[in-house]
């Protein structure tokens, strides 16, 4: 079935997670710091029961990450991003994990059939999260989990805390040196290591770090132009 996703911009994408922060923590505690605790937020918040599955062979679909029962209130992330097997995909899971809890907070009334047409109701269907999806849903649910994972001020302030100014870092030498180290192409962009550090305090992975640093201006892939009057 095919459902008709709302145009969101990304100031309402953002604004939506920092109001599920602020909910989560009047009724908590705040999160002042990071990293955010999604799975809290997933399960004690929202009361959306949650587990780990072999979800391939559960749903007959290939490369799926995560999928969420809207109507059931239940999601499922697949076990091979089980941080506790494999501790490299913490980052993965957080940032799948929080992308279910997008979906949740963006898409359920999508999937939520009204009471008087319970008659005709399709079976229920859950949100399914490939790898590499690229539609309207998943774009959103993808910029929900950066924003929800990386808030602003909060990068911003470790970034402070992390290098002692606000300034942003020109990485185009590192990356310059990167890619010829590693034979990358012109398109490839490698993560620097003041991202790889920034990345290890949010329990996210580096690239969705960097993608999040470039976004505020903090990490410049560029040189800046000279001025127009500099010697």
């Amino acid at each position: 079935m095919t459902r008709k996703v709302a145009f969101l911009r990304e100031v309402e994408i953002e604004a939506a997670t920092l109001d599920l922060l602020a909910d989560y923590g009047s009724k908590y505690s705040p999160v002042l710091c990071p990293p955010i605790p999604v799975e809290e937020i997933l399960e004690a918040h929202l009361e959306l029961s949650f587990e780990l599955d072999d979800l391939p062979a559960l749903l007959d679909v290939p490369d799926v990450l995560g999928a969420t029962w809207v109507r059931q209130r239940k999601v499922k992330i697949d076990q091979s991003l089980d941080p506790t097997v494999d501790p490299s995909r913490e980052g993965r899971y957080r940032f799948t994990v929080s992308h279910e809890v997008g979906h949740w907070e963006l898409h359920r009334h999508l999937y939520l059939v009204p009471e008087q047409g319970s008659l005709f109701a399709e079976k229920a269907e859950p949100i399914v999260c490939r790898s590499g999806a690229r539609d309207q849903m998943e774009w959103q649910a993808n910029s929900f989990a950066g924003y929800l994972l990386m808030p602003k001020r909060m990068v911003i302030n470790t970034w402070e805390a992390v290098r002692g100014t606000i300034e942003p870092y020109i990485a185009a030498d590192e990356i310059t040196d990167l890619s010829a180290r590693w034979c990358l192409g012109r398109d490839d962009c490698p993560v620097v290591q003041l991202s790889r550090e920034m990345a290890r305090v949010f329990k996210v992975s580096g690239q969705a770090m960097q993608i999040r640093l470039i976004g505020l201006g903090l990490v410049r892939t560029k040189a800046p132009e000279p001025g127009l009057f500099s010697n």
